[in-house]
């Protein structure tokens, strides 16, 4: 059946935009140049509507296509196409015909298509995904902080586990405003502290003549990661708020050894709080990238490498492998162990097949909507409630309502 068909070749000012009856031998193309800003948006989506576009296929270059997503999402069906499948040869490229090139290749099942969201989870992503950078960001500060404490000879890092707990970071900011009695600044630490009052006024003695300059510094690393811990708590209130309709599938991702309440979000952000899109575990795996890859020539495959994914979910799929891996008495713990034997190089390798294995569990969980069962060697009724007891502190935490069922009785002591 005949009907019309858009590509859409994607620039930050301007749109390259070809129509063409999608069943014709011979494609003949309408051509025309849009603007990129909302009014020239309009002007696209009523042309595209004048003449009857049913699909549209455009680039994914950097960020640009996604104004032009939300402008004509609904109105016909849209594609998003990896730029680098579409790559015409040099000297023989132009806008219109990178975007015939998107119509001929998308017709003969030549691209490389990509996974768009819908509106809402799209603001899920975003929320997961600033986070999680928010969090990097904070991490490399506290590294910085941390070098500049060694260029003042404060070694408080040597005596403190946390250099940004509760009494670490007491300390810093007196020592930030002015303090310069050692012994003033280590009965700041809290009594629990493990660090002794000598050792603490041994590692902070260097503030006695410590230059104001470095002061100030100090006080400006401490504002920022202050603002980013600000930043980073409102997110994730507001995450979880956004997810609140979904608490149940977040409580039984969580329930995954290796997984928790964070990293459960972040998947249901990436994938769908039932991954619909995915008709089976082996379609989410391949996405996400931690199945075998295949790179077959005359009938052989010379690689086994994982094909490169959606990354946010291979970063979150490594951590709670890694995780995962080291909880006695799972089915992870087991796996891991067979793999990777009594050779460490092994280790990475046993870990990504970990990976796999949660990856297609994560699709079972949220697909048919079950809950995760240990089937492994059971662990110690301790640990069982030290781990649930942190689960629940987490969700109730994050303002969700959780039902306590019973333990199994089964596991052993």
């Amino acid at each position: 059946m005949s009907y019309r068909i858009a590509g859409i070749d994607v620039h930050k000012k301007m749109l390259a935009v070809v129509v063409s009856e999608a069943a014709e031998d011979q494609l003949q193309f309408q051509r025309r140049k849009f603007g990129a800003l909302e009014s020239d948006l309009r002007l696209l989506a009523a042309w595209l509507a004048e003449l009857g576009v049913e699909e549209a296929i455009m680039e994914s270059t950097a960020q640009y296509w996604k104004p032009v997503w939300q402008m004509l999402e609904g109105q016909c069906h849209l594609e998003l196409a990896q730029a680098q499948s579409n790559r015409g040869p040099k000297g023989r490229k132009s806008d219109f015909k990178d975007a015939e090139r998107l119509v001929r290749r998308f017709l003969a099942d030549e691209l490389t298509l990509s996974f768009v969201p819908d509106a809402e989870q799209a603001l899920w992503r975003t929320q997961a995904r600033t986070k999680v950078r928010w969090s990097r960001d904070r991490a490399r500060l506290q590294n910085r902080m941390e070098a500049l404490l060694e260029e003042m000879r404060i070694k408080l890092s040597s005596v403190v586990s946390d250099l940004l707990g509760v009494s670490a970071r007491r300390m810093l900011r007196a020592i930030a405003d002015g303090e310069k009695d050692p012994a003033q600044l280590a009965a700041m630490a809290d009594p629990a502290l493990r660090a002794s009052r000598d050792a603490l006024c041994n590692a902070l003695r260097p503030v006695t003549t410590l230059d104001q300059r470095y002061r100030t510094i100090l006080k400006q690393f401490l504002d920022q990661i202050t603002f980013y811990d600000e930043h980073i708590r409102m997110l994730d209130k507001e995450l979880s708020e956004s997810l609140r309709p979904h608490s149940d599938s977040v409580e039984r991702l969580a329930a995954v050894p290796g997984l928790g309440v964070d990293s459960a979000q972040q998947i249901i952000a990436e994938v769908g709080p039932k991954a619909a899109t995915f008709p089976c575990a082996g379609a989410l795996s391949s996405w996400v990238g931690t199945c075998p890859g295949e790179e077959e020539s005359a009938g052989e495959s010379s690689s086994d490498h994982s094909p490169k994914g959606n990354r946010s979910m291979r970063r979150i799929l490594n951590q709670a492998a890694n995780a995962a891996v080291k909880a006695k008495g799972t089915v992870f713990e087991a796996h891991y162990r067979r793999l990777k034997g009594r050779d460490p190089k092994q280790h990475n390798k046993a870990v990504w097949a970990v990976a796999n294995r949660i990856c297609r569990l994560v699709w079972k969980i949220l697909h048919h909507g079950v809950s995760y069962e240990e089937r492994g060697h059971r662990p110690s009724i301790r640990a069982v409630k030290k781990r649930a007891a942190r689960l629940l502190r987490e969700l109730k935490a994050l303002g969700y309502r959780v039902q306590i069922d019973a333990l199994p009785q089964t596991a052993s002591s």
